[in-house]
């Protein structure tokens, strides 16, 4: 049978405690009857002799540490890991979403993460002095040294008398570190005595409320975590913002052209592939922490085959996008020119929805720095591909959405040559015809995550085909901003996963003041981000509009609109970071109804009664959008004012317990 992953806990009864408080425990995972009943059925259908085969082949390949081979796979505790879920929106094309994304909750603890966990603990029992320094302090420092470690040092200051501090270290804190000897004969520490060591003195000193955090340690952590995620982002994200370069130096018609046509993608295609694709962070995620690794690229293979028939209904909208937009939109050249790109992105759309299945199937081993390692590639290799189609070979419109559609298959590819040559193979054991049947469970959970991202990209959605109708000078302009507030979401956004991550850690290791600090330190994270933005948008948005186009028009109507999308960009960072301290919660539906209800109750009625009632034009679109991040921002606030942090602990032991 496969060895488990699971976080670090004691070998005794008191393993259901010590994994529920670990770090990086999960404060709410949970376990998915749908998924259970997918993997029961898969499992079904394999014979006793395959599924031996296949288990014992992934115990070849999988190297776990001694500690780990002891541990039943009936003892399984189901916990949310340290690294982040991506969230479904991110990929390529359109706006930035309305509502934000939930990642979704991972089910078991990778072999690094495990060592994470133990090196977290270690780490902040250094810091509350309950464990010998890593290194030993210098003799004497020098003054400026003196200023650092007051700065930034995460360790907590100890002063004498204070009652939470004992003015001297514990005596259960002078065990011998990983490397002293422990017996007469000079014998070492074994691996395991090691382990039940730190567990038991993790253990003590959370009972004892002596596990505190500061905030040089809270903002290492939350920028550690977020740095990586920001820039992959942004790359992401690059891929849409080339061809918006590139193409609206050609001309305002094929500026409002490819925003029309990003719509229409995103709408009709690319968020249904992505929505459907989150059933498996599920499916995938628990095949591979129930130990059976072959129903990871069973999951995979089915999806693909699935959103590969769906690209049939898919490829007839793009193939009739001329007809259909040329109905709903005043300007029938960018109508024309929209449809032209639609039918040229098709091409690409088996690749997109490969990539899109591709990248779960990774993520749910825990190689959540592949997808990175591909964009590194591939977003490079876009941009280029962008210049020198529409530029220097002069097909002018028609060479961005080749450029996309040769990135959409160059993704998948790339990320194969990963899986191949360098991790995730293990899970894949190879066609089978069982891709065909059981999709019914895999349909119930792909349909919720569809509706969710639908419903995130169409508010902003309805923003540009709602510009069209002003002029085509509108659209263009609409485009530019779309993209503009796109790129500065792809900041705020990482942070608030990051802060998302750090608080669930917290909150299942019962360390309720430790996520609160972490919540406050988050805060002003965001509010930074949020306005360095502000200053940014505002003091050049006479020069940003020029880097998207040449045409006056477009580049006088963006900068009298920027000023707005400048102002909510605070509301904008705090909204999307008080989103992910209530996703470490556990309580990410509070966000669900705020965003929903701000939206489409309060943000649309208002941006159209005041574009079209009003004649504010872009200015109102903007406006109502403007209002909803304020109040999702401020109602998110309050709510996380008034929630009992105790509370949220006890809950997620619960939750932990239970799992």
């Amino acid at each position: 049978m496969s060895t488990p992953a699971r976080p670090i806990g004691g070998h005794s009864s008191s393993q259901h405690y010590s994994i529920a408080r670990s770090p990086f425990s999960g404060s709410y995972p949970s376990s998915s009857p749908i998924a259970q009943e997918s993997l029961a059925r898969d499992l079904a259908e394999c014979s006793d002799d395959q599924e031996e085969a296949l288990e014992d082949e992934g115990n070849d390949s999988d190297d776990e540490s001694s500690e780990a081979s002891t541990v039943r796979l009936s003892d399984r505790q189901h916990s949310m890991s340290s690294s982040y879920r991506r969230p479904s929106f991110v990929a390529f094309g359109g706006a930035r979403p309305a509502i934000t994304p939930h990642p979704a909750e991972t089910t078991y603890l990778s072999k690094k993460e495990k060592k994470q966990s133990r090196d977290e603990e270690r780490s902040l029992l250094r810091d509350n002095h309950l464990a010998p320094p890593k290194h030993p302090a210098p003799p004497k420092r020098s003054a400026f040294g003196k200023l650092y470690k007051r700065i930034f040092s995460p360790r907590r200051p100890v002063k004498q008398g204070d009652p939470e501090e004992p003015s001297e270290v514990p005596s259960f804190t002078t065990v011998p570190s990983e490397t002293s000897l422990l017996l007469p004969d000079g014998a070492g520490e074994s691996h395991r005595t090691q382990h039940e060591r730190l567990n038991r003195q993790w253990e003590e000193a959370v009972a004892a409320g002596k596990i505190k955090t500061t905030w040089q340690r809270e903002s290492k952590t939350i920028v550690g975590y977020a740095g990586p995620l920001v820039i992959t982002f942004l790359l992401q994200y690059s891929l849409t913002v080339a061809s918006i370069f590139t193409v609206g130096h050609l001309g305002t018609i094929e500026l409002g052209a490819v925003s029309l046509a990003s719509m229409t993608a995103n709408i009709t295609g690319y968020a249904i592939y992505q929505g459907l694709a989150t059933s498996l962070d599920t499916l995938c995620a628990q095949a591979y922490g129930s130990g059976k690794r072959h129903l990871v690229g069973l999951q995979l293979q089915r999806m693909v085959y699935f959103l590969w028939a769906l690209t049939i209904p898919i490829g007839i909208v793009w193939l009739s996008a001329e007809k259909i937009l040329e109905r709903l939109v005043p300007e029938k050249r960018s109508a024309e020119l929209a449809g032209l790109y639609l039918r040229v992105l098709l091409i690409g759309a088996p690749g997109y929805s490969l990539f899109e299945a591709g990248k779960r199937f990774v993520q749910a081993q825990g190689l959540f720095s592949a997808t990175t390692y591909v964009l590194l590639i591939g977003a490079p290799l876009n941009a280029f591909m962008n210049w020198l189609f529409v530029w220097h070979f002069g097909w002018g419109f028609i060479g961005a959405p080749i450029a996309v559609a040769i990135t959409d298959n160059l993704l998948p590819l790339l990320l194969f040559l990963y899986v191949k040559f360098v991790d995730g193979h293990q899970c894949w054991n190879g066609f089978t015809k069982k891709a065909f049947h059981n999709w019914g469970p895999m349909i119930k959970l792909a349909v919720p995550g569809l509706i969710m991202v639908e419903a995130e990209f169409l508010a902003f959605e309805i923003l540009t085909l709602a510009s069209s109708y002003f002029s085509t000078t509108h659209l263009a302009a609409q485009s530019v901003l779309a993209t503009i507030t796109g790129i500065t979401f792809q900041i705020p956004f990482p942070i608030s996963i990051a802060a998302s991550t750090r608080v669930a850690n917290l909150i299942g290791a019962t360390l309720s003041d430790a996520a609160k600090t972490s919540a406050k330190v988050a805060f002003i994270i965001a509010s930074g981000v949020g306005i360095f933005n502000v200053i940014l948008l505002s003091s050049l948005r006479h020069y940003i509009p020029q880097l998207f186009t040449n045409d006056e028009e477009v580049i006088k109507l963006v900068a009298a609109v920027l000023p707005i999308c400048a102002a909510f960009q605070l509301f904008d960072a705090l909204a999307a970071n008080a989103n992910g301290l209530l996703r470490g919660l556990g309580r990410q539906e509070i966000g669900g109804y705020v965003n929903i209800f701000c939206y489409y109750v309060i943000a649309m009625p208002l941006s159209f009664g005041t574009a079209f009632g009003l004649n504010w034009e872009l200015e109102g679109l903007w406006s109502g959008v403007a209002l909803a991040l304020g109040l999702v921002a401020g109602i998110e606030a309050w709510f996380l004012v008034r929630t009992s942090w105790e509370d949220a602990v006890e809950a997620a032991k619960s939750r932990n317990n239970a799992g």
